[in-house]
Parts: C-alpha cells; sequence; structure tokens
C-alpha cells in the first residue's frame, strides 16, 4: 500500500520549491521506493538542460559523488566475503606504496572505510590535472577509468602525499574526519586484488550489472557525450558554469566520488539494501552480514549521526536511517534507507550546494505521514568558559581550501568561515552550534593529553589548528 497522501505529497512539493529557490537549482529528481521494488512517488523538478528546457526522467545522468563511498565499502565487503582480504588487515599489505612511516600503528582497511585514518584535509589529487601531466587524454577508445598506467600514477601521488603527513587528527581508528584519499586508496585495492583490472569494472560486473543498474558507471567521457545527461551547473567565482565536465574537480581515484547514475538506477540500489544484500530481481549481490557491518555506527560524526562502511547511520525519532549524500560542481546528491520503514529515498539534482539532504528526509516523513519538517534542536543559553575562550581562539585551515576563525571578545566567540562573520552560540562544553536553513553544523574541539585544543572538527572534517 502506498502511504503517499496527496496531502504529504503537497507539503513536500513546496519544500521543494523552497528548497530550489534557495539553492537556484537548475533540476532535482526525486524517488522513494519500497523493499518490493514499487516506486512510491517519482517527480522531477526543473530541467536537465535549464537553457533548452530539456525534461528529467527517469534515465537521466546525474553525478554521484560522495554517494560512491558506498559503492567502494560495498565492493570491499564483497572481497572479504570472497576470501580475497580482511578490513581488519593493514593497508600497506595491499598498497606497498602506502608505507604508513610516520603512524605508530597500522592504518586499516576498516580505518579507511570509516574515514578514522587519522588524516586532516588535504587538497585534491584530480583527475585532469594528473591526465595532463601525463600527456594523456580520455578518450572512448582509451578510458582514464580502464587505464593501468594512470590508475599507477594515481596510487603513486596519493599515498605518497599521505605518507607524508605528520600531523593527525589521532590515532587510527580514534576519530573520524572526512577523507577522500582514504577511499581512493580503497578503489585502488579493488582493482589491484579482485581479479578484474580496474575499479570500474569490478563495479560493473560485480555491482551494476547483476543489480540491473543499466545506466550507472564512474566514465568521464562517456557520459559527457550522452544526450540524457544532466548539465552541470556550478558556481565559479560568482558566475555560473553549465557543461557536462564530469572531470571537474573529481578524484584521481574514482573510491571516493566517481560514480553516475540514475534515479531509476539509484531505486534498484535502494531495494538492494532493503533486502540486505538480495537486489530486486533476486540476484544477492553481498550477504546479510555484510550489510549489516556497513550500517553499524561505528565513528562520531556530530550529535544523532555516525559513520559506518561508506554510510551514515542516523536516528530519526525512533527509526534508523542509514544514507550518504554527495556534492561536487554540478552535483548535489542523497540517497537513504529506512529498513523499519521499508523505504528508499533517493534525490539527484544537476546544481552545486543545494540541501537536497532536507528534500530527503522531508520525503519520509511525508510518506510516513509526520510533519515534513521537524522541529529543530533548541539548546538551553550557556556561556563559554575563560579557558576555553582562550583555547579555542585562533585559526583553523582545511587542506581543502575552506578555513574559519575563532575569536574571544567580549566573554564570547566571534566565528568567521571563509572569511564571513557565522553566528555561533555554545551549546556543551567545548561544543558551539551553527544554525543553517535546513541544518545544523556543529563546531567541537579535540583537545590533546594535556587538554590543549590542537583541532576542531566543523562538520564532517577536523580543521587543524594554525599554531
Amino acid at each position: 500500500m502506498n502511504r503517499m497522501t496527496q496531502e504529504g505529497k503537497a507539503k513536500l512539493e513546496k519544500l521543494i520549491a523552497r528548497v530550489m529557490k534557495d539553492g537556484q537549482a537548475r533540476g532535482i529528481a526525486v524517488g522513494i521506493v519500497n523493499a518490493a521494488g514499487e516506486i512510491q512517488y517519482e517527480n522531477y523538478f526543473g530541467y536537465r538542460d535549464a537553457e533548452n528546457k530539456l525534461p528529467i526522467t527517469r534515465d537521466t545522468i546525474f553525478g554521484m559523488a560522495s554517494v560512491t563511498k558506498s559503492f567502494t565499502a560495498l565492493s570491499i565487503m564483497q572481497m572479504q566475503q570472497d576470501g580475497l582480504l580482511k578490513v581488519d588487515d593493514p593497508v600497506s599489505r595491499y598498497i606497498p606504496e602506502f608505507t604508513n612511516k610516520n603512524q605508530s600503528e597500522p592504518v586499516k582497511l576498516w580505518h579507511l572505510m570509516c574515514h578514522s585514518g587519522g588524516y586532516f584535509p588535504l587538497p585534491r589529487i584530480v583527475v585532469d590535472k594528473t591526465a595532463q601531466e601525463m600527456g594523456i587524454e580520455d578518450s572512448l577508445d582509451a578510458e582514464l577509468i580502464y587505464r593501468e598506467d594512470f590508475a599507477e600514477e594515481g596510487i603513486r601521488r596519493v599515498a605518497g602525499r599521505l605518507d607524508s603527513q605528520t600531523r593527525f587528527t589521532g590515532r587510527p581508528g580514534q576519530r573520524m574526519s572526512y577523507c577522500n584519499d582514504g577511499f581512493g586508496l580503497l578503489s585502488d585495492i579493488v582493482r589491484r586484488h579482485s581479479g578484474y583490472g580496474s575499479f570500474a569494472e569490478y563495479l560493473d560486473k560485480k555491482i551494476l550489472k547483476p543489480i540491473g543498474m543499466d545506466r550507472s558507471n564512474i566514465s568521464f567521457i562517456r557520459n559527457s557525450q550522452d544526450e540524457n545527461a544532466a548539465i552541470l551547473y556550478s558556481l565559479e567565482n560568482g558566475t555560473w558554469r553549465a557543461d557536462r565536465d564530469y572531470q571537474n574537480d573529481a578524484f584521481v581515484l574514482h573510491g571516493g566520488g566517481g560514480m553516475k547514475s540514475t534515479l531509476g538506477d539509484m531505486l534498484k540500489y535502494a531495494v538492494m539494501y532493503l533486502n540486505e544484500g538480495v537486489a530486486g530481481n533476486g540476484n544477492r549481490i553481498v550477504e546479510r552480514y555484510a550489510v549489516q557491518e556497513m550500517e553499524k555506527p561505528r565513528q562520531f560524526m556530530k550529535p544523532g549521526i555516525y559513520y559506518g562502511y561508506g554510510l551514515e547511520t542516523k536516528q530519526v525519532g525512533d527509526r534508523a536511517v542509514y544514507e550518504h549524500g554527495g556534492s561536487l560542481p554540478g552535483v548535489s546528491s542523497n540517497f537513504s534507507f529506512c529498513p523499519q520503514e521499508e523505504v528508499g529515498i533517493v534525490v539527484l539534482c544537476n546544481t552545486m550546494d543545494v540541501s537536497v539532504a532536507a528534500i530527503a528526509d522531508a520525503a519520509l516523513n511525508a510518506y510516513c505521514g509526520l510533519e515534513v519538517e521537524e522541529e529543530r534542536q533548541i539548546h538551553a543559553e550557556r556561556s563559554w568558559s575563560a579557558e576555553e575562550l582562550e583555547e579555542l581562539a585562533g585559526s583553523y585551515v582545511s587542506g581543502e581550501g575552506d578555513a574559519f576563525t575563532l575569536t574571544a571578545e567580549n566573554g564570547t566567540l566571534s566565528m568567521k568561515v571563509n572569511g564571513n562573520p557565522t553566528a555561533l552560540q555554545a551549546v556543551y562544553p567545548w561544543q558551539g552550534m551553527v544554525r543553517k536553513t535546513y541544518s545544523d553544523i556543529y563546531l567541537t574541539a579535540i583537545r590533546d593529553e594535556e587538554g590543549h585544543v590542537f583541532a576542531a572538527r566543523y562538520g564532517s572534517r577536523i580543521f587543524p589548528k594554525e599554531a
């Protein structure tokens, strides 16, 4: 029985219109599917090509960005099931270029699967720049995603850069800080040790085709030439860019964000999780235990949200929701499923920095007959202590290009994020909150054994404090 009422649908679509306006979104696809594979809601807003007013369909290709991480983790769990590796093994066993030389304990596969290798955010090593420096080009005859020389150069750069780090968020496994490089290493383990020759081929033969996801892949050039691929809209230096450049800011190793897919295919992917590893066509993709291991909350992200293996887990009321979002130039994506309600939700957008997670949450609530927008957490007023003010004040800079400063003045902390004043509320000892339109971002001090602040978590990243 479809539980989506006309009232719920109207409220959901009113929120979608607001999110689109706020984010200047050009096109959004939204779908809800049940465990039997029956589509409970499907609608399209805007266009895949706004200039030519071309519509979005169930088969329109969108970038998935970091939703890819769930595919990478699923690949590793399949390989463990097949006896090719163990997630408790050290990474260096499978990637000799990664020596782990500056850490006192080995980084293991499972550490990378939940972003706890100990690495601060680092600059992206990207596809187009690496290919240019190698003097090679992407082509349908010699796609970068299948080229061994490109993969070898990518792993040399990524592993070498991680090995060169001397400052860490903590011991391996101690703290979560989002790390695309870690998932890049994982995808190269799949390439090297699965017997399929490339991460792209493994995904196609072991996950995508068995599920029936025939419009999904990690190609760059094929999607740029597909007539039903979305135009990507990104704001760069105050000017909107519109193209099908799926290489734009893409990682050189593809396990962190290379997937491209469609609403129809991603709904099939959700059905597989809802049936604990069995696709809607009856093919078992992975054993039930592996799915449960992916879902298990392992690392704290922010109040109410934890990270497992390539999936985030959060508690919404008395329901567990598993999800992952993605963001790249021209990409805002969200994939989620709730086993208790037996539904999966997919929201895809061809515009950067659009709050698609808010749409996903609203879609679940609308389907369940609840208020579309839940009440936000209200915190009692509190003041920063003198110790907090002294220790937290300073500059915090991410290698990915973001930065924030905290300044102690008049008994409080003023905050600027990338130079923009940002209202920061003290909510708990050593923790503050920034209230955004559709979500809250928490700032949490990271302290050493002597109690001194050496970093701070802001969102999903830990930013090192400048000396």
